[in-house]
């Protein structure tokens, strides 16, 4: 036969050897063990190894080498193991004697402590984003355990750097930023071996995948296969904030073109270069894509849809929600986190949540998620559906939605009114006690529009929730200096501390979904939720809502602090554990006693292993040798 490809791979793995050869592609099941140090019976095995290596060559001609020495193959896996298990100079001199790499490191012998000051010396020598985010991200690469160190050293400092606003524009330049693959990459011309690929990715328990076909990253349009950065970071924050395992964690990037002109005449760009395919072909990647996940990884792994185009995003999510374990950051999670700022809201305003009219400029997934939680929300105070709708409008790209011919989406917000073509008509008109800005029209909230709020309100609800900071509808400068500190301000990108002439100080609140989707993914992984309904973003709403104190609501913060994000993430996912068992939608029994200390358990430790080998002495009476 003709051995089109040939790979022979040589590994350590608890005292044993393995060699797997894969012929054209596909491996053929045989595996060869041996012991570390061979009895004689095993000559026979080391013969067949000779064989194999006389007898296969690459591609290239190259010979297979079979290495004796395990001091040098330990060495070359040292060099080939992934970043999980990689320390550098945090090795200790037992365990680089033990591995082989003794002289391979200086000789020095550090903490993860001072490791994490060596990145912070080096990370603040950068001052592009852009730059901070690759340094970043080859820590990433190099030594994963230590970059979730750092992370959650100051999460405040780098979530804006490995997610949004810095995200937004690594993704755009992704073609000059990429060093190494992370993700899977799944094109439209690998329908019907979606299954196959899945196979090629290295670890077997995956628990929760994001997903994007790249069409609507951010607020910055189609980007094709350079959405790739946002399922990277998105999973990055599972595991910093929500603690979630990182080696259970898949970013996956569905190609199937981009309508971006740019990029298609890039000859820099990664991606498939031509228009992007639509209709039956597009329909049936996801079909076969979403059954192949769940064939491999089972009914309980997580699939997050992120960054989808409005024409796909809610028909996909109410195609498959009642299926698979599924859910739509930008609608669910995005509605969540800027519920949880106004339930916030309320405790500054002295009313209740159906007392509020709301203004929202743009009518895409993330308006149409926040008005339905709204809605559920206001229900628990006893209005209708049909009274809740009434407080609420919408302005879209042509106007107040008021209109027939609407999708089916809008129409259900359409009120019988005048035709309204300009926010800043619809405000003074509506005179709402909120307004919320999720088009990604920079700018959008005039100086008009916000002085109108503060006369018609005593304190304005104004959530400019647009990202990056560039599509941001306002500043949070504008917004408290223009209702002279009455504002209600949150926001969808970070905004620094405003200090008004009077001497006040406030810190702008942050409507992150990092608040949200951490933290409903480690509960809904830790209990094996099969499907994930609007309850349990409107219970992570209010359970965000409940960790705002007055200190906070006084400074300005309508969310907790980031820096105690990982504490915020822990609390809803045991609030979903609690809420899983009892609405009986949990999979994992028996159910936990202690249902902290058992999400505590699934949580992952940025702490270092120990690769030292387990050794201790038999009694020396065993150990007597027996002769004839």
């Amino acid at each position: 036969p003709t051995y089109e490809h040939s790979l022979w791979e040589e590994c350590q793995c608890g005292g044993w050897r393995a060699a797997t050869v894969t012929v054209t592609g596909r491996q053929k099941g045989t595996s060869l063990l041996t012991r570390k140090k061979p009895q004689s019976h095993s000559f026979v095995v080391y013969y067949m190894f000779f064989l194999l290596c006389i007898c296969f060559q690459y591609k290239d001609g190259s010979r297979f080498t079979y290495r004796k020495n395990m001091k040098k193959t330990t060495v070359l896996a040292l060099h080939n193991r992934p970043s999980s298990t990689l320390q550098g100079m945090a090795f200790t001199l037992e365990e680089r004697l033990q591995l082989g790499i003794h002289g391979l490191l200086p000789p020095c012998f550090l903490s993860q402590d001072v490791q994490v000051l060596r990145v912070m010396k080096s990370y603040e020598t950068r001052t592009n984003p852009l730059d901070k985010y690759i340094l970043l991200m080859t820590l990433q690469d190099r030594n994963e355990k230590l970059f979730y160190r750092l992370l959650t050293s100051d999460i405040e400092e780098f979530m804006p750097i490995v997610y949004t606003p810095t995200v937004g524009l690594a993704c755009q330049q992704y073609g000059l930023a990429f060093r190494r693959p992370r993700g899977l990459f799944i094109t439209i011309h690998d329908r019907g071996h979606i299954a196959t690929m899945l196979n090629s990715w290295p670890e077997e328990d995956i628990k929760a995948i994001v997903v994007t076909d790249g069409e609507r990253i951010l607020g910055l349009g189609d980007l094709g296969s350079y959405g790739m950065g946002i399922p990277v970071g998105k999973l990055a924050l599972y595991t910093a904030c929500g603690g979630v395992r990182p080696q259970q964690c898949l970013p996956v990037l569905l190609d199937v073109g981009t309508d971006n002109q740019a990029l298609l005449n890039d000859p820099l760009y990664i991606g498939l270069k031509h228009k992007r395919i639509r209709g039956k072909e597009y329909d049936e990647l996801i079909d076969e894509f979403m059954q192949a996940v769940t064939d491999k990884y089972g009914m309980n792994c997580l699939i997050q849809f992120e960054d989808f185009a409005n024409s796909n995003a809610f028909r996909i999510l109410n195609k498959y929600r009642n299926r698979y374990c599924t859910f739509n950051d930008d609608i669910q999670g995005t509605a969540s986190v800027a519920v949880a700022g106004i339930l916030a809201a309320l405790k500054i305003t002295k009313n209740k949540l159906s007392d509020h009219t709301f203004v929202f400029q743009g009518a895409g997934e993330a308006a149409l998620g926040i008005a339905h939680l709204l809605i559920m929300a206001m229900a628990k105070e006893g209005l209708s559906k049909e009274e809740a709708v009434k407080k609420i409008w919408m302005v879209d790209s042509k106007g107040l939605i008021g209109r027939s011919h609407l999708n089916h989406e809008k129409e259900e917000f359409a009120h019988e009114h005048a035709q309204i073509k300009t926010l800043e008509e619809v405000v003074s008109t509506i005179k709402p006690t909120a307004i919320i800005g999720v088009a990604a029209i920079g700018g959008a909230f005039t100086e008009k529009i916000i002085k109108d709020m503060a006369s018609f309100n005593e304190r304005p609800i104004i959530f400019a929730l647009s990202n990056p900071t560039s599509k941001a509808e306002c500043t949070a400068e504008q917004c408290y200096k223009l209702t002279e500190g009455r504002g209600i301000f949150a926001s969808g990108s970070p905004f620094d501390k405003v200090t008004l002439a009077d001497g006040r100080t406030f810190y702008p609140g942050q409507g992150n979904n990092a608040y949200v989707f951490p933290g409903v993914a480690l509960g809904v992984i830790a209990c094996g939720v099969r499907h994930i309904s609007d309850d349990v973003f409107l219970t992570t709403a209010e359970a965000i809502a409940n960790m705002v104190t007055e200190e906070h609501l006084a400074e300005g913060r309508l969310y907790p602090p980031l820096n105690s994000i990982r504490e915020v993430s822990f609390k809803i996912a045991v609030k979903i554990v609690n809420y899983a068992y009892r609405n009986n939608t949990a999979s994992v029994y028996p159910e936990p006693k202690d249902k902290e200390a058992f999400v505590l358990s699934q949580t992952y430790s940025s702490d270092y292993d120990s690769f030292t080998l387990d050794t201790y002495e038999w009694p020396e009476e065993a150990m007597k040798v027996q002769d004839v």
